[in-house]
């Protein structure tokens, strides 16, 4: 069973979003995305600045394996990237939750609880796929 803390909101295309107190959130990708992709090489990250709509591709992480796109679970305005991640893109690979984070967003509107999966939810979705 991956990792899946309890804190965080899940997209069903692997991407976790932490809110932050300054009213933007943090993401990245899942314990178990990064688990399938294996030993990642490379991680492409947006532009600071960059609309993003909901579902979007935001960035791109290549592992030994693949290559994957990574998808904004929400809609907003990209505030800052982790810039660690194109010297040190295993990062993510270590700490997924933690310093592996790949950008940071201002949301657009509310976010919406229908459209993100709590801990439980996501760690089934992910132990059935």
């Amino acid at each position: 069973m991956s990792n899946v803390p309890a804190d965080l909101k899940y997209a069903r295309s692997h991407e976790w979003l932490r809110q932050r107190a300054d009213g933007t959130v943090e993401i990245g990708i899942s314990d178990h995305a990064q688990a399938a992709l294996g030993d990642l090489v490379f991680v492409e990250v947006p532009e600071v600045g960059r609309n993003l709509a909901q579902g979007e591709a935001f960035a791109v992480v290549e592992s030994v394996k693949a290559a994957s796109d990574v998808y904004a679970p929400v809609a907003g305005t990209v505030v800052e990237v982790n810039t660690a991640l194109a010297q040190a893109p295993e990062t993510i690979n270590q700490d997924p939750y933690g310093n592996g984070w790949i950008m940071r967003l201002k949301p657009s509107g509310a976010l919406s609880a229908a459209d993100l999966l709590g801990a439980d939810a996501y760690g089934a979705l992910a132990d059935a796929g």
